[in-house]
């Protein structure tokens, strides 16, 4: 059997080209080496006011844009966290065997808590969920970026926590390790290379969406700020935004660092910049064409109702699983 990777990505609008490069296009590559499970995770996005329509848009928006760029359902298992209940009866086992303490501690509590008027007990409990979602499918691997480990050790806390006292010298629930996504590089703004690229900048030249126009792209990449030093190198510290295109370029044409370096070295911006910003549409365009025919389709709609299926039959095993250790009631049919 393969190895079982999960992945869950709240529908908090477009993802930007850097999301693209840093994880999801890393997504597509896995189907074939792992057992992947991919869920649009809307439970988490509600731990802050999301206006329901938005929110119910969003949804689809991100599971027509994962299938658009390759995810397929034949390989991989795709479908909504609020259509499978094992997660959040999950999460409330997980919260019963969390400490305040370490939910208090996530770094992103602390930091999303200070930008809150009223902060939910949602928001503070919502790692719980995070956990339940990583064990009732048994995943072995997590792609995690930086922002996301803390939350990663908490599950294997967890695990470890739970299995010990439960499993009478069984391992009942798979703990997880750490994936670092292959695609991997971190995309910075556009309009200022000390920061990550990110669709929430009121700059809307700073980041390129998904499914930005082309004639849009191509004009935030010439728009995009440069240097006076007129030499196409690969510079993070000097020339941090000529090497954040390269990045770009890199990972778009999978052509490496020193080829592109040698090619446009000396040719000038205006030409290193056209030809970036045409890598850029000619990767998007067939996604963009695809997401259009998918996102009111009933073919995305079968998709997630089939994905949901498959879904709550594993993740109803995991959570009876648990349910009988820690004595609550279980239906044996499912053994």
């Amino acid at each position: 059997m393969k190895p079982t990777i999960f992945s869950g990505v709240q529908p908090s609008g477009i993802p930007t080209i850097g999301n693209y490069i840093g994880a999801m296009k890393g997504f597509v590559d896995l189907q074939d080496d792992y057992e992947t499970t991919y869920c649009i995770v809307n439970q988490h996005a509600i731990t802050v006011y999301q206006d329901p329509k938005t929110l119910s848009q969003t949804t689809r928006l991100l599971a027509a844009l994962y299938i658009a760029m390759g995810l397929d359902p034949q390989k991989s298992t795709i479908f909504i966290q609020s259509d499978v209940p094992a997660h959040a009866q999950a999460a409330w086992i997980v919260l019963c065997q969390t400490g305040v303490g370490e939910l208090e501690r996530m770094t992103q509590y602390k930091d999303k808590a200070q930008k809150q008027e009223v902060v939910s007990a949602g928001l503070l409990a919502y790692p719980a969920l995070m956990v339940a979602d990583i064990i009732l499918y048994d995943a072995q691997y997590i792609p995690v970026g930086e922002d996301q480990k803390q939350h990663l050790e908490l599950t294997r806390n967890f695990v470890d926590r739970f299995n010990n006292r439960y499993g009478n010298g069984k391992d009942l629930l798979v703990k997880p390790e750490p994936m670092i996504p292959k695609s991997g590089g971190r995309i910075l703004s556009l309009q200022d290379p000390t920061s990550k690229m990110s669709k929430s900048d009121a700059n809307t030249k700073a980041f390129i969406s998904m499914l930005d126009e082309p004639k849009t792209i191509i004009k935030k990449i010439k728009s995009a700020v440069t240097d006076s030093v007129g030499e196409v190198n690969y510079d993070k510290e000097n020339q941090p935004a000529i090497s954040n295109l390269l990045d770009i370029y890199s990972a778009l044409s999978n052509r490496s660092i020193d080829d592109l370096v040698n090619e446009y070295h000396s040719l000038g911006y205006g030409k290193f910049k056209s030809d970036v910003a045409d890598q850029v549409v000619a990767t998007f365009e067939p996604i963009q064409q695809k997401y259009h025919q998918l996102v009111n389709s009933q073919e995305l709609t079968d998709i997630l109702v089939e994905g949901a299926k498959t879904a709550n039959e594993t993740a109803t095993r995991t959570l009876s699983r648990m349910e009988k250790a820690i004595g609550l009631t279980y239906k044996p049919s499912l053994y």
